[in-house]
Parts: structure tokens; sequence; C-alpha cells
């Protein structure tokens, strides 16, 4: 009975492989399954059957052949609506990565710089917005970046401009909606990394003569490296 109980809990997992194993069953279910069949569609050719596409390999007599079609590839490199479509896709989604990154880098290391009940609001406030949908939230974007809207009435009240600037259906209003709605993810993994900085490397290095620029750039940004990748890798 001993030995039993004591097979039995080498075959429960622990905890933290239980919390790690759970969000990991969860992606491969309901991420990678759709994924890879999808890719299996991909390399099939469309066919009058069901499924309605042909199968990707045979195994008969023993034997197993691949029956890849690269079709659907060579379409999509041929037809040039869609690779610029691709490269314009590929380019917003930079171009946002780095202007989370230029936004998002000094909001974290401020954060890290006030007190421990400051920083939990501050997080707070970057977490609220993503409690909305992002639909109600780009129709927020839309009235306040249109012609009539707050951002136009803002600058003719000001005296910068004495018409309205078409910002609305522009490149401008596609960076500016996914920056908003990207930020937090880059703001989150760059304080979870800056919080964990010793602070006397930075007053040991000030002592040796360093300007605050070159700690910033030599130890900083290098010890930030991970949160960085995290960051841009979630807002990509």
């Amino acid at each position: 009975m001993r030995t039993f109980n004591q097979q039995f809990l080498r075959l429960v997992p622990s905890g933290r492989k239980l919390v790690i194993g759970i969000p990991f069953i969860w992606l491969f279910l309901f991420f990678m399954l759709p994924f890879f069949l999808v890719m299996k569609i991909s390399f099939s050719e469309a066919a009058l059957s069901i499924p309605p596409y042909s199968e990707i390999y045979t195994y008969a007599e023993q034997k197993f052949q691949l029956l890849l079609n690269i079709g659907n590839y060579t379409m999509l490199g041929e037809d040039e609506l869609y690779l610029s479509a691709y490269l314009g896709s590929l380019k917003v989604a930079a171009l946002s990565t780095l202007m989370c990154l230029v936004i998002g880098f000094p909001m974290a290391y401020a954060i890290t710089k006030t007190g421990k009940e400051t920083q939990n609001v501050l997080l707070l406030l970057i977490m609220m917005p993503t409690w909305t949908a992002i639909l109600i939230r780009v129709y927020a974007w839309m009235g306040i970046l249109s012609n009539n809207g707050l951002l136009n009435s803002f600058l003719m009240w000001t005296g910068l401009t004495d018409h309205s600037i078409e910002i609305l259906n522009t490149n401008t209003a596609v960076y500016i909606g996914v920056v908003y709605a990207y930020l937090p993810f880059m703001v989150l993994p760059l304080y979870a990394n800056l919080v964990k900085h010793d602070g006397s490397l930075l007053e040991a290095a000030s002592d040796l003569g360093s300007s605050n620029f070159n700690n910033f750039w030599k130890i900083t940004v290098p010890l930030a490296k991970n949160g960085i990748i995290a960051g841009c890798m979630l807002v990509f």
C-alpha cells in the first residue's frame, strides 16, 4: 500500500508543472492543432470531396509518399496584390513595434523609479484599457481622429490649424491604433525586467565618473535585453 502511494505521488505532477502544463495544453489544442490543419490545407489541392482538399501523403504497399502542392505559395509570390499586402503588414508590424519600444521603455523605466504603491496604481492604469473590447476602443478612436473629432477640434481651438486635418482612414491612424492597442504588451515585460535591476550598479558607475547617458546606454539597456526581446515578440 505504501509503495502504491509513493508511485501515485510520483505520477501526480507538482503544482509548478501543473500550472505550466495547463496553458501549454490549451495552446496546443486551440492554436497548434488548427495551425497544423491550415498548413496541411495550404499544401493540398482543392477537391470535390469531404474534406474539400486532397491528401498530402499516401501510404500504399508499405511505401510512404509525400504529395506536397506548392501552387498556393507560388501564387502568393507571383501575385503583386498578395505580396504588397504581406510586405505592408510586415512594415506596419515593424514600425509599430519600434514605436511601442521607444514610447514604452521610458514609461516602464519611470514606473520603476516610483514608490511601490504608485507602481501598482500606474500598472493598473496601463492594464485598464485592455479590459474593454478592442472594437469599442477602435470606435472611440474613430471619434477622436475624425474631421470633426476631439483632436481636430483641439488643434483648431489652439490655432495650430485653421482647417480639419485628414487623419482617419490614413496610415497615421493605423499606427496610432496599433501602438495604442499593443503598448501595454511592451510596457509590462519591460517593467518586469527593469524593476529587478540592482541600483548599486548605476551608483558604482557614477562614482567612477560615468555620465547618466553612459549608465543608461551601457548598463540599463543591456540588462533590459530580455525584456526588450519579450516585448517586441508580443507586439510584433
